[in-house]
């Protein structure tokens, strides 16, 4: 199996195109929120390596990770000067927090459903990489056909810590199946605010 197969079989919901169409016509929109998306998975993955010091396969697979996440924000903010567009402030979308809030507080569990929104987010993110890839002008489409192996090696390596750390054989799963019907609502629901992530487009 592919790695796009192996995500699109793992996600519940494909990216509406009423999205990928509003994306080409939101170029700069798409790349700053792009570049804060990158930022941000470094972060996230910064901020497990320092609250979970005790685990060793995370420390090692998500330092890989975060550097590799700073690396593409770089690379996303030099497409953005030869393009001629400006790092300017974003709000965030509803995606990440829609998600976020409902990571449960308590550990092991909060670590598990961590894992498995990391893994979920570089799902989705690969996904849309893929279809963007297809649509978009050069130099974006060649370089996001290159994300998209990258996106799919993250999605693998947070699922595979999840599992990996999880105490209950059925944990992961239900969570899974838990967060993918609460990221399907985030797609597919109407989304007044384009974004990376953002939902079905409405008024852009």
């Amino acid at each position: 199996m592919s790695p796009f197969e192996e995500i699109r079989n793992f996600l519940l919901v494909e990216t509406p195109d009423s999205w990928v169409s509003a994306a080409l016509t939101h170029r700069s929109e798409l790349m700053i929120d792009h570049a804060n998306c990158e930022k941000k998975a470094a972060s996230n993955a910064m901020n497990l390596l320092y609250r979970y010091v005790d685990k060793r396969e995370l420390l090692i697979k998500l330092t890989q990770l975060a550097r590799e996440e700073l690396l593409h924000f770089e690379q996303v903010l030099q497409l953005m000067d030869s393009a001629k567009v400006e790092y300017t402030h974003l709000s965030p979308g509803r995606y990440a927090a829609g998600l976020h809030k409902n990571i449960r507080t308590h550990e092991p569990s909060k670590l598990i459903d961590s894992l498995i929104v990391g893994a979920i987010v570089e799902a989705r993110s690969c996904e849309r990489f893929h279809k963007l890839a297809k649509k978009i002008a050069e130099p974006l489409s060649a370089f996001y056909k290159k994300l998209f192996s990258a996106e799919a090696r993250h999605f693998q390596d947070y699922l595979h810590l999840a599992n990996l750390y999880s105490e209950d054989d059925n944990e992961v799963p239900k969570r899974v199946a838990f967060f993918l019907e609460l990221e399907s609502e985030l797609i597919l629901q109407p989304d007044a605010q384009f974004r990376f992530l953002s939902g079905a487009p409405v008024g852009n």
